[in-house]
């Protein structure tokens, strides 16, 4: 029998209808399972068959037996109706307390060292049973793929100009300051242009793919060209650079601090008037309404502030998208 309809046809009713004969081997007693009348399953039946091009069931000395073809879609119809009936039902609420996601975040290096202990401790406390993984940027990383696919829920960034079409919510700011050894010739000293620009630096290599930094944007505006002697590829190498060489390093203030409280180190005021540098999350929309991902930035948002300033108020508005 050639098909005259398409499997477009098919609804989740006539699926049920199927699924009951093949399982019943019966059109009453399918009836009875479906709450339906029997010319009401005996008309679905048709169509059925009209859809497949097969009889489905046929006569059998017992009652009726499904057809190979019958046989060989119990299974796919089993599954899709399970599917179907997974998309209907209510999304159980999310328990932070019960949870076992894997929550993957990318942040500058230099504010793992600050916030990864505060981050899993906190996760530790009010997740039990979840993993966070910490990503740094690389100079082939492209964290925008990597939110669109869903290999990183969020970033933490301090780009001047973040993308447009990613969400968007500020965190803190920074000053940019000049990190030194106490034995620097210009520790103590407040710094000139002068100074900065004589002065031998060490620089980070870039971490994210087509994103300057404040420093070098602020720098190619002033058409500053620093004397940059040797370059970083991880903020965690910073203070022990530092510690044999007399290189001035410009960083945000909450990293300087954090160095200085580790080791021999000091910093001063930067004389060039960078401006502050602007940190915030950043998010796909393919996350924004999942609960899971909305509790996560919400959590690390409050490590944040806690740890960066702990008289903060709620995190700011998130920039909305149409």
């Amino acid at each position: 029998m050639a098909a005259s309809c398409s499997w477009e046809s098919i609804d989740v009713h006539l699926l049920q209808v199927l699924h009951a004969l093949l399982t019943e081997c019966s059109v009453s007693n399918a009836a009875r399972r479906l709450n339906q009348s029997q010319p009401a399953v005996s008309t679905a039946l048709r169509r059925l068959r009209d859809i497949t091009g097969d009889q489905l069931l046929v006569r059998s000395r017992n009652g009726m037996t499904p057809t190979e073809r019958g046989q060989s879609l119990l299974e796919p119809v089993k599954v899709a109706l399970a599917q179907i009936e997974a998309i209907g039902l209510q999304q159980v609420r999310f328990d932070p307390m019960k949870t076992k996601r894997v929550f993957n975040i990318a942040t500058p290096d230099y504010l793992n060292a600050i916030l990864i202990g505060n981050i899993v401790a906190h996760l530790r406390q009010h997740a039990p049973h979840s993993q966070v993984v910490l990503h740094s940027f690389g100079p082939e990383h492209d964290y925008t793929k990597a939110l669109e696919s869903g290999e990183l829920d969020i970033v933490v960034g301090n780009w001047p100009q973040p993308p447009e079409h990613l969400r968007l919510a500020p965190l803190f700011e920074d000053d940019v300051v000049c990190l030194m050894r106490k034995r620097h010739p210009l520790a103590g000293h407040r710094l000139t242009a002068d100074d900065y620009q004589n002065a031998e630096h060490l620089a980070p290599t870039p971490y994210a793919v087509g994103q300057r930094g404040v420093i070098d944007m602020q720098l190619a505006r002033d058409r500053i060209k620093r004397n940059v002697v040797a370059s970083v590829p991880y903020f965690n190498l910073v203070p022990y650079v530092l510690q044999q060489a007399d290189l001035i390093f410009s960083a945000p203030r909450i990293f300087a601090e954090h160095c200085c409280a580790l080791g021999d180190l000091c910093y001063a005021e930067s004389p060039v008037d960078f401006p502050k540098m602007q940190f915030y999350l950043l998010w796909h929309d393919r996350t924004h309404h999942a609960e899971e991902c909305r509790w996560f930035r919400e959590q690390i948002g409050e490590v944040i502030r806690q740890r960066i300033n702990p008289s903060a108020e709620a995190m700011p508005r998130q920039r909305q998208r149409a």
